[in-house]
């Protein structure tokens, strides 16, 4: 009878070590999740989004500097979005230029699309000045840094407003440059980078 009482007592002690091992395991797993939760936050970025893309009436970039210091930071994302912004443009320009000098018929086709680059450079570069900061946000870090959020944007219209006037104004270009030829293919090549974003 006592061995028939120790067995039972065995078996009682063995099935509640088994039950409490299996919540702790289950315990556990609860716990290695929460722990991943608080390890990762969610973080809003500011000036982005739906509003700040690049659409056919304007070019658009957003970027994000962060310094010890407010107006450094502030720089760093102007510095950033610029960048962004102008090698959009410049992949749009650049299409724009290889199908445009593709369809047309010039005698030395290399020269002629180094010389639209040139130019495509210039008109870039002095268009960058011509930028409108569409969002603003300063923020700190817990750390004590400042965080600068920006976006920017440029207006087709003008920059192909601008095109049009240094590449007419061009002599090497001027006797074989089609304004509405051009234009179309710039049309077209924005149409294109609409549809990817």
């Amino acid at each position: 009878m006592r061995t028939k009482m120790y067995k039972s007592f065995s078996l009682l002690i063995a099935s509640a070590l088994i039950i409490s091992l299996g919540l702790s395991s289950c315990g556990s797993k609860k716990k290695a999740t929460n722990v991943a939760e608080e390890e990762e936050e969610l973080i809003t970025m500011y000036c982005s989004g739906e509003d700040y893309r690049t659409d056919k009436k304007h070019f658009r970039a957003n970027a994000v500097g962060e310094s010890g210091d407010q107006m450094v930071a502030r720089k760093k994302a102007m510095s950033n979005a610029k960048a962004a912004l102008a090698g959009q443009i410049e992949t749009i320009i650049k299409g724009t230029t290889d199908n445009y000098v593709n369809s047309r018929e010039f005698n030395n086709t290399e020269e002629v699309v180094e010389r639209f680059e040139s130019l495509n450079r210039e008109v870039i570069n002095q268009q960058l000045n011509n930028i409108k900061t569409i969002c603003q946000k300063h923020t700190r870090t817990k750390e004590g840094k400042y965080k600068t959020y920006l976006a920017i944007e440029m207006s087709v219209d003008a920059l192909e407003e601008a095109m049009k006037n240094r590449l007419s104004k061009d002599k090497r270009l001027k006797v074989d440059y089609d304004y509405e030829k051009y234009k179309e293919t710039f049309e077209n090549e924005m149409e294109k980078m609409e549809e990817e974003y």
